[in-house]
């Protein structure tokens, strides 16, 4: 299931959606190299956040192997900067590339019904909570994570709470053919959130292809939980009159 288009205008520019992708693509470029592999690795190792040495779980000078003869060694002591850097960090061009998307798509709205320094304030707790389930569902995990996933599964959270009605047309495979649905925000979001929740239950730490599906579900609470508090009176005003639900399209 890929989404690709909502029906949901914006009434500003979302200019801190628009930073914090650009932060994560200048990160991607010039901090990672762009997927090559020494300064990948290098990156992962120094600012991404390892639940086992942030907790001190993990003896310090553990090696922890990163592909093609290259290892990770842990510090000592926690390194409380890398649950913020981790989030603007990214493991592949997919990776880097499907956060985006998900965050441009779901993320100017969220910022439209805020105050920008709020939604600054709101992504980056989501971030920190959904980095605190993680750690908390692997505490002696040596295993670097990155991603801004966690961050962004809270402004999905913030958007089923907001938007549970407006349409959002996805793409979903069936069989050898894809086909577009126009599916209502709470139908697609809350199928997503099942998936992280089935993910986590059947792995614990990480499911396969080291996904941190704790970090999705904690980031994804979240956001459902702080939307109200970081919405402007107008916006929830508006959103409690129902005024936000799309006038023609029958979903009533």
């Amino acid at each position: 299931m890929f989404p690709y288009h909502d029906e949901n205008e914006t009434q500003r520019t979302a200019v801190v959606t628009i930073g914090i992708i650009a932060a994560c693509v200048v990160a991607w470029l010039l901090v990672q190299g762009a997927g090559a592999m020494v300064p990948l690795a290098s990156s992962v190792c120094n600012l991404g956040l390892i639940p086992g040495e942030l907790l001190g779980r993990v003896p310090a000078g553990t090696r922890i192997p990163m592909g093609d003869e290259l290892t990770c060694l842990t510090e000592s002591g926690p390194q409380w900067s890398h649950v913020f850097t981790h989030m603007f960090l990214h493991g592949s061009w997919m990776h880097l590339l499907g956060n985006m998307w998900f965050l441009w798509l779901f993320g100017n709205n969220i910022e439209d019904a805020m105050t920008r320094p709020r939604f600054i304030v709101f992504y980056l707790l989501c971030g920190l909570a959904a980095a605190g389930l993680q750690v908390f569902a692997s505490p002696d995990s040596a295993v670097p994570m990155v991603g801004a996933s966690g961050a962004i599964s809270g402004v999905m959270g913030a958007y089923l709470v907001l938007f549970p009605r407006v349409r959002v047309y996805t793409v979903i495979p069936l069989g050898f053919f894809l086909q577009t649905f126009a599916l209502p925000a709470w139908a697609m979001l809350l199928y997503w959130a099942a998936l992280q929740v089935f993910g986590g239950l059947g792995d614990g730490a990480s499911g396969g292809g080291g996904v941190a599906f704790w970090a999705h579900i904690g980031g994804f609470l979240s956001g459902v939980v702080l939307v109200k508090f970081f919405t402007r009176a107008d916006h929830l005003a508006t959103h409690r009159a129902g005024a936000w639900r799309p006038a023609s399209r029958g979903w009533q």
